[in-house]
């Protein structure tokens, strides 16, 4: 891999854990951004796949000792331009609609969520308390 690669690589992989820490916010606002840092991480990454430039793959004749550019990777980043743009497009319209709804972008907490967390609890401490204690006289070492 030569040296400007080397920096896309780089470049992909910090929008990708810049996008990833940015989704596990709970600001919708912050959600948007995170998963259009994830798709342009995807669409450098598809850029990166498709190697180095070549001739055009549709135009015939001769092409003079170079080989030809694979489509593959331009048309899946096309594609993953449109599904992006749709989808930030549809994140936006949720997070505005939950503005004008709750006055804030912010994931509430859901109520099944919060009873779930809470009766773990409790079985979590019942399982604590029925723990057989240890023998008093092993935990003295005095056993005889």
């Amino acid at each position: 891999m030569s040296g400007p690669a080397l920096v896309l690589v780089a470049v992909v992989a910090v929008l990708f854990a810049a996008g990833f820490e940015l989704l596990m916010q709970r600001s919708l606002i912050r959600v948007v951004v995170g998963f259009m840092l994830l798709g342009h991480g995807a669409n450098l990454l598809l850029l990166i796949a498709g190697g180095a430039a070549g001739a055009p793959p549709l135009l015939g004749g001769p092409h003079r000792g170079r080989r030809m550019a694979d489509p593959l990777p331009q048309a899946m980043a096309l594609t993953a331009i449109v599904i992006t743009f749709g989808v930030t497009a549809f994140l936006l319209a949720l997070a505005y609609r939950s503005q004008l709804l709750l006055g804030e972008d912010e994931v509430q907490d859901d109520i099944e969520d919060r009873r779930v967390r809470a009766e773990r609890r409790r079985r979590d401490e019942l399982r604590a308390e029925d723990a057989d204690p240890v023998e008093e006289g092993e935990a003295e070492g005095g056993g005889g």
